[in-house]
Parts: structure tokens; sequence; C-alpha cells
């Protein structure tokens, strides 16, 4: 039975006055502040509890309070792209990508892409964390289906404590997010680990199992929503496309309002529908219609009174009329003005950009921008007509340009100051990125290698005993054929013998 409003409300109740009670002169700051405005508004999360306990307001409480607990504990609405391994996001062992028939998402774990023992565990869970908010954010609090590609894997890609700590977060922390659990071709060699894996799931979890084959996955994915390798329609091939969403303030209310800077227009839309995995033909590190000035970072200084602020320079290089958009990954951080606007042939703006009161230079650093463009015909177009054009636009018209945030180094020449980029700062993380890559690459292949040479020392032996089979069959076989002839003419020899007795012993008598 669906929990009523009275429900819900009676579990916000109880969770506030718990609140009070065992932390009255800090209850406002006890829990983090986006899970505390997710209890106040947004029924959605409060019915999830609800639900996943059987309206049992006890249980339902107890989780929520527990949920938020794990949460502050270990910083999950912290989480952003910048603080994980990206060597981990990139690789396409897990993903988000397309829907099952009920139309939820389908987060896919590629199994033989994931080897025991060869990543961080606790970076691998904060990996986990990321996607699991990342399909939140979008979703808003709809349930997901886990899909297990497990095409190709073996015992080494078989890891009880990851599948254990997936099943954990299901259980425990993200109540009633499952739809399905979709197991795709798994080898017969791994079905006594399952055993131990279904012991380890709520009897609800237990239900949402299915074992699939290509034949039977059309049951619960559509062609075109399952890849090639799967027999589906779809060649999609896995490239990480970072998040760019509005700072996490779909939590902050139900009405889904957009952020808005102090001149009252609106920064971004709700994230696009295929998160993570865009297609967009035009999604290039560099824009086609724009030259930015640098074309790397937005370049901040201290200004007046510790303010920090910066500049974005945009020409347009193209030979039409274009409209602009300014997004970033953390609007609450930012005044932008302006962020949206029409630039002509050949035009160029100045977009400032101004860091809020209360942020740092070491909070932003890892902060990004970016600038959203697209071709019109349109001269002059009103403000409502802009806003009218970005939402009917064809995605694959917008070119995109990503920009990341810098701190800018003084240095006087002649009396004047300039402000360049700290470059060596990057060159040395760009320089630890492609090192923590190449290192990544030559596991890969030690590992390929090492898993060459026990396949072929396996086949090997394979053979051996094969051929060592054979050669005792042949024996067996000559032997039998062989010692036939003599067999019967020993058989016949004793019978003789024997006939010989007989007529004998019968002489005798008449004698």
């Amino acid at each position: 039975m669906e929990p009523t409003i009275e429900n819900i409300q009676e579990l916000r109740t109880k969770f506030f006055h718990k609140l009070e009670e065992e932390h009255g002169h800090s209850k406002s700051n006890y829990f983090h502040s986006q899970d505390m405005a997710r209890i106040m508004n947004s029924d959605d999360w409060l019915q999830r509890f609800l639900v996943h306990h059987d309206n049992d307001m006890k249980d339902a409480l107890n989780m929520l309070w527990e949920t938020c607990q794990w949460r502050k504990d270990n910083k999950v609405n912290d989480i952003t792209e910048q603080d994980l391994n990206m060597d981990y996001l990139e690789d396409g062992s897990m993903f988000v990508h397309n829907r099952d028939k009920d139309g939820k998402l389908l987060f896919i774990f590629k199994c033989k892409k994931h080897v025991k023992g060869q990543k961080d565990f606790d970076e691998l869970k904060r990996c986990v964390l990321y996607w699991f908010e990342r399909v939140e954010r979008t979703e808003k609090c709809a349930m997901i289906t886990i899909f297990f590609d497990m095409q190709d894997t073996g015992l080494s890609n078989m890891d009880l404590e990851y599948t254990k700590y997936l099943i954990g977060l299901c259980k425990s922390y993200y109540p009633n997010f499952l739809n399905y659990i979709l197991i795709f071709e798994m080898p017969w060699v791994l079905n006594a680990t399952f055993k131990v894996i279904r012991a380890w799931l709520p009897a609800k979890g237990v239900q949402k199992i299915r074992f699939l084959d290509k034949k039977s996955l059309k049951e619960y994915v559509d062609p075109d929503q399952a890849l090639i390798s799967w027999g589906g329609n779809d060649d999609y091939e896995f490239k990480f496309v970072p998040e760019m969403i509005d700072s996490y303030n779909w939590r902050l209310d139900d009405n889904k309002k957009k952020v808005h800077f102090a001149d009252g227009s609106p920064l971004v839309e709700g994230a696009p529908s295929d998160f993570g995995d865009s297609k967009t033909e035009n999604n290039l590190l560099n824009s086609s219609h724009i030259r930015v000035i640098h074309p790397e970072y937005v370049i901040f200084n201290s200004g007046h009174a510790s303010e920090m602020s910066g500049t974005i320079r945009l020409i347009n290089i193209s030979t039409s009329i274009l409209t602009y958009k300014i997004k970033t990954t953390s609007p609450e951080k930012f005044r932008v003005r302006p962020t949206l606007g029409v630039l002509k042939v050949n035009g160029s703006t100045t977009i400032n950009v101004v860091v809020q009161p209360g942020f740092t230079s070491s909070s932003i650093i890892r902060d990004k921008f970016l600038i959203m463009s697209f071709l019109i015909d349109v001269q002059s177009p009103t403000q409502s007509e802009l806003s009218e054009m970005w939402k009917s636009v064809d995605v694959k018209k917008i070119s995109q340009h990503r920009l990341k945030c810098s701190l800018a180094s003084h240095s006087t020449q002649n009396g004047v100051a300039y402000n360049m980029p700290s470059q060596s700062n990057a060159f040395e993380s760009d320089t630890d990125q492609k090192i923590s890559q190449l290192i990544t690459a030559i596991n890969h292949i030690t590992q390929f290698n090492e898993n060459i040479k026990s396949e072929v020392l396996y086949i090997s032996s394979l053979e051996k005993i094969i051929i060592i089979l054979i050669i005792l069959l042949g024996i067996a076989i000559y032997v039998i054929y062989t010692k036939l002839p003599v067999l019967d003419s020993l058989q016949y020899s004793v019978g003789h013998c024997v006939g010989d007795s007989t007529t004998t012993n019968e002489a005798y008598k008449l004698d």
C-alpha cells in the first residue's frame, strides 16, 4: 500500500522530534544541510523509506536517521568528479546508459573490466557513490535497474566484497532504489558464487533478480535500448562525460526551482536526459562557433575588499549570429553576468564572474564552466525568444567549450601587473595524470599478459593430457586386436586337449 500524505508528514515530524530530543542545541547543523532540506521539502524521498519498510513507521524512521548519519560520516553530498580517481570513471567498468522497459535508467557494470584487488577499494566505493548520487540528481528519486554484464567473465572478475558493498548500499542507505537486478549471461562456473550473494539480499531483493541471455533480454530491455554486444541495436561505445548540474538545487524543493543570480537571470535548466552518455557530435573541448581568449581557464584575481573576480572573453568567429549560455558546476559560488546572450558576426563580449562571499580560492580551484552556443537566424531576439530557442534547440546543434578555474600569479613588467594562470600547477597536474594513466595501462598490459600465459599453460597441459589419453587408447586397442588371435588359438588348443583326454579315458575304460 502506498504511503499517504499523512504517513509522510508523520515520518517528517518524528524525525525532527528525535533531532530536537537528541541534538537540541545543534539540531540545525547536525546533519548535512542538503539532507535536511530534502527531509523538510521532499515528500518523494521520505516516501521511499516508508515503501522500503511497508509503511512501518519505526523502521522507516530508524533507516532515515541512519542514512543521514551515514551520509554525514562519508561526506556523500560533497563527492565530486574532481575528488575521484578519473581512471576508474573512464575505464568503462561502470556507467549509466539507456533504460529498461519500465523506463528506469540502467546502471551497467561491465564485470570483465573489474579484476579483484587491482583497484583501491575505498576509491572504487566513492565512484559507486558518485554514480548513485548522479542518478538521484537526474532522476529525482526514481528507481534504477542494476545491469551486470557478465560476458567473458571468470573467477578473477568476481569480487564478493565489492558486490556485498553494492547490496549494502541498496539495502541500508538507498531505500526502494532498485527496479530490477539484471544478470546477463552469467558463466556457469559462477553459479556457486551467486548462491552466496543471493543469501545477502533481502527477500524483496531476491525477487528482483533476473538471469538473462540474448533471447530473454528483450523481455526487460527493448532492442533499441540494448547494446549490440547484448544482441540489441545500440552501437554505443562508452566515453565518460563530466556532469554539468545546478549544484544539487533540485534537492531543495519539489518545485525544481532554477538557480538565480542577483540580476534575476536563470543559470541553468535541468540536466539533459542522457546525462553521462551524450552522443552529441559537437560536444567538443573547443567550440566551432566561439573563440575564448583564455581557452583553458577562467582566471581569478583578488579585487577590492578581498573579492575574487575573473572574466570570460568571447568572440564570434562563425559566419552567422549565435546565442551563448554559461553554466557552472557550482552556481552557489559564483555571480555571473550575463549568463545568456547573443553575438553578431565578429562580435565579442566579456562575461564577468565574481566569487560569492564566504568561498576561498581553494574551494573554487576545481570548479568548471561550460560555454554553450548555437547559430540562430533572428537578428535581435528578445529574452523570452532566446529562452524558447534554448528549450527547443536540437542538442546536436549545440557547441560546447569547457573552462577550468585558475588563480592568477602576479608578475610586474615596466610597472604594469600582468595576470597569468599558474601554468606550473596545471603542467604538474597534467604530467601526474599522464604518468598515472601510463602506470594503469602498464598494469593492464601486465595483467593481460599474465592471463594469456595462464591460458596458454592451461591449454598446453590440456593438450598433453589429451595426447596421453589418445596414446593409451591406441595401445589398448592394439593390445585387444593383437591378443584376439592368440586367445582363439588358445581356446582351440584347450578344447582339443580336453577332447583328446576324454577319448583316452573312454578308451581306457573299455580296455
